[in-house]
């Protein structure tokens, strides 16, 4: 960009145009809301407790900041309790592209657990990938990485509105959400 025309200082600016210096914008960030992630893993845990398939078995959910840990008896009992998880998150509107798996570990004979980690923010790459998505698409807006969002701004509220559009048809892998609206 070029630098601003020098204005002289003998025309005062109208003050009105103090609140002016903000341009319109939005961050890009990915929250997710831990109550619900608890009572999820909560329910969860209780119907495998209550469930005959898994009567005397050491299946659970352990929950640990934004670190699940699945136990199970087999992989075949693991994906059963990973799908209770998820339909559990789902239903209490968590959105479990979030989710990162870790690999499947074996514990004792054939007894295995898993990571699964509950990804907040938007992570470095991603927020690189979005800034890239915005640029290359020609529109007049700017995105800059904000720790672990990404601010969006424009003159106009329709290009805000149009980014959005993008980077929602871009980014289909991650849950993202915006917020955070100035005019």
């Amino acid at each position: 960009g070029h630098p601003p025309p020098a204005r002289r200082a003998s025309t005062p600016l109208p003050t009105p145009a103090a609140k002016k210096i903000a341009m319109p914008s939005f961050d890009i960030v990915s929250e997710v809301n831990k109550v619900e992630v608890h009572n999820a893993v909560d329910q969860a845990n209780k119907e495998v407790g209550t469930r005959f398939d898994f009567k005397g078995s050491d299946a659970r959910i352990e929950p640990k900041e934004s670190v699940l840990t699945l136990y199970a008896d087999d992989d075949f009992k693991l994906s059963q309790v990973t799908d209770i998880l998820t339909a559990k998150l789902t239903k209490r509107g968590v959105d479990i592209r979030a989710l990162k798996y870790g690999d499947v570990e074996k514990v004792s004979g054939n007894k295995v657990k898993q990571l699964i980690t509950v990804r907040e923010g938007v992570e470095q790459e991603l927020a690189k990938k979005i800034v890239r998505v915005i640029k290359d698409s020609k529109m007049k807006v700017q995105a800059s990485i904000q720790g672990e969002a990404v601010r969006v701004s424009g003159t106009k509220r329709d290009e805000l509105q149009n980014a959005i559009a993008l980077v929602k048809k871009s980014i289909t892998d991650f849950p993202l959400q915006y917020q955070n609206f100035r005019d």
